[in-house]
C-alpha cells in the first residue's frame, strides 16, 4: 500500500512538473519586428494557440487593418486584431518544444508548419520556426520577447 501511495505521489508530481513546463509558453509576446503582440494560450483541446492582441499601427487607409492577403476571399475582411495566427501546438517534453502547430503570416497570406522552443535559461525569449514541406531546415526563424501584460 505504501508503494502504491508513493508511486501515485511521484506520478502526480511529475505530471505537475510537465504541465508547468508546457504552460510556460503562455502569455504575451512581442514579435521580432516589434509591430504586434501575440497572446499565447492553452485551449480546451489542450493545445496552444496565439492571437494578435495589439498592433503598433492598427489602422490602414482610414480603416482597421484586415487580413487582406488571406487566400480565402471570404476571410479578407477579417480584422487582424484577435486573429488567431498560431494554431494547434502540442508540448513535446522529450524535446522541450511545442510542435505540430502552424503559423499564419498575414503579410503574405501563407500558413506554415511550425515549432517553438526556449533556449536553455532564456524563458523570456521564445524561438519560433516556420517551415515548409515537413523539412525543418527549410524555413524562417523568429525571436519573440515575453511581455508582462497586454499593451
Amino acid at each position: 500500500m505504501k508503494k502504491l501511495l508513493l508511486l501515485s505521489g511521484m506520478f502526480a508530481f511529475f505530471s505537475l512538473a510537465l504541465y508547468s513546463q508546457a504552460g510556460k509558453v503562455k502569455g504575451y509576446w512581442l514579435t521580432e519586428e516589434g509591430t504586434s503582440q501575440i497572446n499565447i494560450y492553452q485551449s480546451t483541446d489542450g493545445k496552444y494557440y496565439g492571437k494578435i492582441v495589439w498592433l503598433e499601427e492598427p489602422m490602414e487607409e482610414g480603416d482597421i487593418k484586415r487580413d487582406k492577403e488571406n487566400p480565402d476571399a471570404s476571410l479578407r475582411k477579417t480584422p487582424l486584431l484577435d486573429l488567431v495566427m498560431l494554431k494547434g501546438f502540442e508540448y513535446d517534453a522529450a524535446n522541450k518544444e511545442w510542435k505540430n502547430g502552424t503559423i499564419y503570416d498575414p503579410k503574405s497570406g501563407k500558413t506554415y508548419d511550425c515549432y517553438m522552443w526556449f533556449n536553455p535559461g532564456k524563458d523570456d525569449v521564445l524561438q519560433i520556426k516556420g517551415f515548409v514541406l515537413g523539412m525543418r531546415f527549410l524555413g524562417r526563424e523568429s525571436t519573440w520577447l515575453r511581455e508582462k501584460a497586454k499593451r
